[in-house]
């Protein structure tokens, strides 16, 4: 089995995204799967109907693998990276996860208009529009209010604004420093000050869950941001909504976020490129093998 892994970092660097690509290099090499790493500006993508078992990387051409792992976020390396993607599960390469995932997961908006047409809890969500209407605000949402850039990951560009002046004085900077910036405002989930939920799931299945907690008096939670990380045991109904999260939304390595509310969970967040050094650190599952173990699957039910 050959799987291709799009990053664009170097291996060695010291952020948490490239440990957990040698995570996947190490556990490919246990487990007997041939593993490459490429950056998505390695490609020239040539669209023909006469060549379709290769790609060109570094101006050669390339036979194609068997999986495609995406971990470079789209958001940040433009719209090659997603075409680079299109490319390869257009010529048959199964991908973990696909382009219309990852393309509808990155806004934040359209993760949540999908999840509220099918009656699934999520906070109430609006889009922002300059000037802010700061009592529509008010009225509709409450303060505090939790204020999100569109395409930010990993708790960045989240705020929590306290009352009408906080919120006033951030979107008068945001307004005369970059207006062309696209927010979310979002119901504040008090039961959850300062923790939630990641339940990562792998092809419908939860593997593992985790408890983040922010650092002091913080409220978000992010490992990545400082939060602790414990494992966490799900109850049925958690386990259910965060696969049919997952499901809908065609998400097969899905790190779905969920908030406490006073009778339950709500959907904070899902994500197609999730974390998971905070994950198995607080849980005893090996992440890249159980990914690995998914797509051996489809290529034994490809062979019967």
């Amino acid at each position: 089995m050959e799987v291709w892994i799009l990053f664009n970092e170097e291996i060695e660097a010291p952020t948490a995204e490239a440990y957990e690509v040698r995570r996947f290099l190490s556990e490919g090499k246990n487990m007997g799967v041939d593993v490459k790493v490429y950056k998505p500006e390695q490609f020239d993508l040539l669209v023909t109907d006469e060549v379709r078992d290769m790609v060109l990387i570094d101006g050669h051409p390339v036979d194609l693998p068997d999986f495609l792992l995406p971990r470079t976020y789209v958001i940040e390396t433009g719209y090659f990276s997603l075409a680079v993607i299109r490319q390869l599960e257009r010529m048959g390469v199964k991908v973990f996860n696909g382009s219309a995932a990852i393309e509808s997961v990155a806004d934040k908006l359209h993760t949540h208009q999908i999840l509220a047409e099918l009656g699934l809890p999520t906070p109430a969500t609006m889009l922002a529009k300059f000037p802010v209407n700061i009592d529509l605000v008010e009225r509709e949402l409450g303060f505090p209010v939790v204020v999100k850039t569109l395409l930010g990951v990993n708790g960045t560009g989240v705020f929590l604004m306290n009352d009408k002046d906080a919120l006033k004085d951030l979107m008068d900077l945001i307004q005369e420093t970059n207006p062309n910036i696209q927010l979310i405002f979002q119901k504040f989930i008090a039961n959850s000050k300062g923790r939630d939920l990641r339940v990562f799931i792998v092809d419908g299945e939860v593997i593992a869950c985790m408890e983040r907690r922010a650092k002091g008096d913080g409220f978000k939670a992010n490992f990545s941001q400082g939060g602790s990380v414990q494992q966490f045991e799900l109850d049925e109904d958690a386990k259910k909504l965060a696969v049919k999260v997952a499901q809908v939304l065609d998400i097969k390595v899905a790190g779905i976020d969920l908030l406490f509310t006073e009778d339950g969970f709500t959907i904070c967040e899902a994500n197609t490129f999730p974390g998971f050094k905070g994950l198995e650190q607080a849980c005893d599952i090996n992440v890249p093998q159980e990914i690995y173990k998914s797509m051996k699957k489809y290529l034994d039910k490809d062979k019967i």
